[in-house]
């Protein structure tokens, strides 16, 4: 059953709370997923008493339902809610579950057979890329089905809001699909919901195919099933039509969502769900003639109204959609990595934190306030673990787009580090990795002796860094040297990370959609990419000024802090700044050439991050010189005239984020439903 997606931090409740309903007063009804039976004699069920016997995780004792702890209420269907909780007892205590529970009296039969379908089918299949069901017991008036959790959403949260899918995307997508269709299939089970609400991602970005509901057993190649059911856009020919249907119906479903993933778009669809059947039986399929001849290929074979015709219906099943040429270059025998690991949204990912926020004690130590921002140094009670929190008036500051590239590159050896995050509805509290060894520029001015190859080596650590991120279409905008800062007090350059992506935007297509530079050409405006484009070279440009105060311990247009920032622009507008005399005496030519093409005034002539990388300076590291620069000795004063610099760059706020709502594909699709394991 599609349920909504909610939003708040954990909260233990009672079952009967009048909080179960859905979010903000919206209770997220069942899609109408099907009619009566069309052939009674094939397909009606009588069930008086529900059949749900108890099954048991491999490995542990009969659950009941006073082993779980009540975390939050997931969503809420027509006859049932879900819940995410906490085991706690048993081998498995602590584990987090979906855990479905179903009211026998307000069950109707056709629900009853869906229910206990779902069951049958769960405990039988077996597979990576379909949800599993880990428990199932009923008390006097309940059913309880206890699912995994899986923190990555659906596919349809990823289309309409993460990430735009190249074909190469989508075929890592379809492949697993394929696996876990024909699975089902050699169980004798056609799913007939395929849809990407029902495709769930774990947290590496594999698929798990859930929501069994409307699935049909013991269906062999010589049989059919006659229900009509299943949303109406992905039905079959044959299902729409009513002449009895097999396994076959999948692959055109599986059609219909390798056309949707690629273009965004329905392959069928009318103004009105009539008009749609009749598209479906008559229409003529518009090929975009983008898609590349392999995914058109396959896409024709797999919409062939003739079930018979359909690639996938031979004797060998999925052998031949294997053996298509669109997926010739899959080795179906080797995981692969996901596209993307998979970020889950921040409304989502309040659901994961491993505790509870009141873990932390505070000691009332601001680290640095820059408001609406506050940031503090906590205690992980439990451990003694010593974190910074960022706490942010969420009414000053959308923290969304941080948190997002966070949660999807804080893994990266040099990019602080999310531990936590918690919403208390006016604040958002962020907790990352505390950066003991404090800024960069600090430990750098104290430094007595610092020469040319060590400034080469802090120079590629960063650099390396911000060229992953602008690979990945992420531009930080404010690497200003209070962002770089050491983990520890070693000061080796492997220690620098970059924080504070408060300023951070990932590239979008004009439907908001997540873009990564190598599949922008067809889908963004070039004034998008251009702008893109300027935010790295601005992130070029800072370095420059970060090398530049390492090599002589002065900034290049900031005298000290009393410098207006009309003054500071004006220096920066005309381009000129000073490597020759004073303390550039004692720096090589080769630095003097990087400093220069770092800060060129035009963005379009500035080094990007790789030819950075592929500069002399910082190649042939091994043959800069070793003594000791000779630098201006005013830490104070530096640091005055580096913060008048950026705080004249940054007197503008950054826009707020647009919700998902307003993006082109939420709006085509209307108010999303998503199945009950999703999160």
């Amino acid at each position: 059953m599609p349920l909504a997606q909610l939003a708040d931090p954990w909260q233990k409740m009672a079952v009967e709370s009048p909080s179960d309903s859905a979010e903000n007063g919206q209770q997220i009804m069942d899609e109408p997923m099907g009619e009566e039976e069309i052939n009674p004699q094939t397909e009606e069920v009588s069930i008086k008493e529900i059949a749900i016997t108890h099954h048991v995780k491999e490995g542990h004792e009969k659950a009941d339902p006073s082993q779980f702890e009540l975390l939050k209420v997931l969503g809420q269907g027509s006859f049932g809610k879900v819940f995410l909780v906490k085991k706690i007892s048993g081998t498995d205590a602590r584990q987090l579950y979906a855990m479905k529970v179903l009211k026998k009296a307000t069950l109707k039969v056709r629900d009853r057979v869906r229910t206990k379908m779902e069951r049958d089918i769960l405990v039988e299949v077996n597979h990576p890329f379909i949800v599993k069901l880990h428990y199932a017991f009923q008390t006097e008036g309940k059913l309880y089905l206890i699912l995994d959790f899986l923190r990555g959403g659906d596919l349809f949260t990823r289309l309409s809001k993460e990430v735009m899918f190249t074909e190469e995307d989508v075929k890592f997508y379809l492949a697993e699909l394929a696996l876990a269709l024909d699975h089902l299939h050699s169980l004798g089970i056609i799913y007939r919901d395929l849809k990407p609400e029902n495709i769930l991602l774990d947290e590496e970005g594999h698929i798990k195919l859930t929501d069994f509901g409307l699935s049909k057993e013991s269906i062999d190649h010589e049989k059919k099933a006659y229900s009509f059911c299943g949303t109406v856009e992905y039905m079959a020919p044959e299902v729409v039509n009513r002449r009895g249907h097999t396994q076959s119906a999948d692959w055109w479903s599986f059609g219909v969502l390798m056309f949707e993933m690629l273009t965004g778009t329905l392959p069928f669809q009318g103004k009105d769900r009539k008009e749609t059947m009749t598209m479906i039986l008559k229409a003529k399929l518009g090929m975009p003639q983008f898609l590349s001849p392999e995914a058109q290929s396959l896409l024709r074979m797999l919409f062939k109204r003739n079930p018979a015709n359909r690639l996938g219906a031979g004797p060998d099943g999925v052998e031949e959609i294997k053996r298509h040429s669109f997926f010739s270059t899959i080795d179906w025998n080797t995981k692969i990595q996901a596209p993307f690991q998979v970020a889950p949204l921040l409304k989502s990912y309040f659901f994961t934190i491993k505790m509870y926020f009141y873990s932390y004690s505070f000691i009332c130590r601001a680290l640095w306030d820059s408001s609406p921002i506050y940031n503090f140094l906590c205690i992980h009670k439990a451990t003694n673990m010593e974190f910074a929190v960022k706490i942010i008036d969420k009414s000053k500051r959308d923290p969304t787009e941080e948190i997002e590239i966070l949660l999807r590159y804080g893994q990266h050896p040099n990019i602080i580090t999310l531990k936590d995050v918690y919403d208390d509805g006016k604040y958002v509290y962020v907790v990352t990795e505390l950066m003991k060894g404090g800024e960069l520029l600090d430990k750098i001015l104290r430094q007595k002796f610092f020469s040319e190859r060590e400034a080469s080596a802090v120079l590629f650590t960063i650099t390396k860094t911000v060229e992953y991120l602008h690979a990945q279409g992420v531009v930080h905008r404010d690497l200003k040297p209070s962002n770089i800062l050491y983990v520890d007090e070693s000061g080796n350059p492997e220690s620098i990370r970059i924080c504070d992506f408060g300023f951070a935007k990932q590239l979008r297509a004009e439907n908001g959609l997540l873009m990564t530079p190598c599949y922008t050409a067809n889908f963004v405006a070039p004034e998008v990419l251009k702008r893109q484009g300027y935010d790295a070279a601005c992130d070029i440009w800072s370095l420059g000024v970060l090398l530049y105060t390492m090599l002589t311990g002065y900034t290049p247009f900031a005298n000290g802090p009393d410098d207006t920032p009309e003054e500071i622009l004006a220096r920066i507008g005309s381009g000129k700044f000073s490597l020759s005399g004073g303390y550039w005496n004692s720096v090589s030519d080769t630095a003097k050439d990087l400093v220069s093409k770092m800060l060129h005034v035009d963005p379009h002539q500035r080094l990007t991050a790789a030819l950075v990388l592929r500069h002399p300076w910082i190649v042939h590291w091994d043959q800069l010189p070793q003594y000791q620069l000779n630098r201006q000795d005013a830490p104070h004063l530096v640091k005055g005239a580096m913060a008048a610099t950026y705080s004249a760059l940054n007197r503008n706020q950054s826009p707020v984020l647009e919700p998902v709502g307003r993006s082109t594909l939420a709006q085509r699709r209307g108010i999303k439903k998503i199945t009950s394991t999703a999160l």
